[in-house]
């Protein structure tokens, strides 16, 4: 059953009361690594091994994401800065514990390509806050494989 969360704005990824920052390096150029975030988003569960399908919605406003293990989000973009940036809110979601959630991917060039900064930024309650201690190292892991993948099919496509 899918739950309304509270509706957030791009400040909320720097006032959230839990924010988790993930960054990795890619030899891809930020113009390249953008596009691949927000103008393939269909094509996220090729490189995202954590997504099964990613759809977007409202005529690019919006995305379906569903993840391996069940989760469905259903999002607004915030941000969608070419080159730059990339942010979205999640307005539904039909796992339990979530008040708000955003998340917003910040490309930078960087000698040899860009530097890619992942911020997820979330309202929850007590008990899903203890638990993201524990789930960090998962999601860590996530992030870089995922940007690993990305930056070699990107490469592929030189």
């Amino acid at each position: 059953m899918a739950r309304r969360l509270r509706p957030v704005e791009l400040g909320f990824l720097l006032s959230a009361p839990q924010r988790m920052v993930f960054t990795a390096g890619m030899s891809a150029a930020p113009k390249t690594v953008y596009r691949a975030l927000a103008e393939d988003v269909s094509d996220w569960p090729r490189w995202f091994s954590a997504i099964s399908a990613a759809t977007p919605t409202r005529g690019g406003a919006g995305r379906d994401i569903q993840l391996r293990v069940g989760i469905r989000f259903e999002e607004t973009i915030l941000a969608a800065d070419p080159d730059e940036r990339y942010a979205y809110r999640v307005d539904t979601v039909n796992a339990p514990g979530l008040r708000a959630l955003a998340e917003e991917w910040w490309i930078t060039p960087a000698p040899g390509g860009s530097r890619v900064r992942w911020t997820f930024a979330a309202d929850c309650s007590t008990a899903l806050r203890m638990t993201l201690p524990l789930i960090r190292p998962g999601l860590t892991v996530s992030f870089r494989g995922a940007v690993r993948t990305l930056d070699r099919r990107l490469a592929r496509a030189r």
